[in-house]
Order: structure tokens, then C-alpha cells, then sequence
């Protein structure tokens, strides 16, 4: 049995549906910015979708791929630029065979207060363009944007 003082439970904070929102309208702020017709996803702390926009020039295949950029970097953090090279280490190298698990620029975490409360996926550009966008939209709707 607990003692009363230890919780049975923790409160985990997520991103808001309006804050998803609006992180969803920066995101294709920056799409157009950059010059790319993407899908823009976004998740909640647990890696559950939120938010989910696909432009009218965005090839179908790129709305499984900012699902899963999105899921990856919530997962633990880190944008999926960085699982790059973390999948090198052939310590971890097996994670890259996870599946939705998207080791490329374009997935970030969505920061707030220094914890991670969803992740933002953006496929439809070059890795590095994905990735632009993604952290543009951070910046403009107020989110913090994770060190690399």
C-alpha cells in the first residue's frame, strides 16, 4: 500500500487542441515561406495524432511520413535530424528497423516550460526544408525549438 505521500499518478502535460492549431496554421506559414506543398502532423505528448493538414500538392505518401517524423521526435525528445546519426551507433542501430521510426530532418518536439507536450512532422520538401518549416513553426507559435 502507498504511503500518503507517494502518488499513484503524474500529470502529464500534452499540447492543447487550439495550441495545435495554431501550430498547424505557423507550419503552413512556413511551408509557403520555403516553397513546398507538405503534410503537416502534430501529436500530443504520447505520440497521438492531434492535428493532421495535407496540401492540395502534397504527394499521399508524405501523410504516413510526418505522422511517424512527428511520433518519432515526441517519442523522446529529439528531433529525427538527430536519430540520424544516432542509428549509426551500431549499439542502437536496430531502432532504425522500428517501425515509425523516421531517422531524417522534419520532425520535431514540441516544447514548452523544457518538456516535451507532442511532436510536429512535416513531409514534403528535402529533409532540410522539412525540418526549416518545422522549427519556424515552433518559433512562431510560441514553442520552444529543441537543441540539436
Amino acid at each position: 500500500m502507498p504511503s500518503p505521500q507517494t502518488s499513484l499518478t503524474v500529470a502529464a502535460p500534452s499540447i492543447a487542441r487550439e495550441a495545435a492549431a495554431r501550430l498547424l496554421a505557423a507550419a503552413h506559414a512556413a511551408c509557403r515561406d520555403i516553397g513546398i506543398d507538405a503534410t503537416i502532423a502534430i501529436t500530443d505528448a504520447g505520440g497521438h495524432l492531434k492535428a493532421l493538414d495535407r496540401t492540395d500538392g502534397a504527394p499521399f505518401l508524405t501523410v504516413d511520413v510526418a505522422i511517424d517524423k512527428a511520433w518519432t521526435a515526441a517519442s523522446f525528445g529529439l528531433g529525427t535530424h538527430v536519430w540520424n546519426g544516432i542509428v549509426r551507433d551500431p549499439v542502437v542501430a536496430q531502432l532504425a528497423h522500428r517501425p515509425r521510426m523516421v531517422a531524417v530532418g522534419g520532425g520535431c518536439p514540441i516544447v514548452h516550460e523544457g518538456r516535451v507536450v507532442g511532436g510536429i512532422g512535416i513531409s514534403g520538401g528535402n529533409a532540410l526544408q522539412d525540418q526549416q518549416a518545422a522549427e519556424a513553426a515552433l518559433t512562431s507559435a510560441g514553442f520552444d525549438v529543441a537543441a540539436a
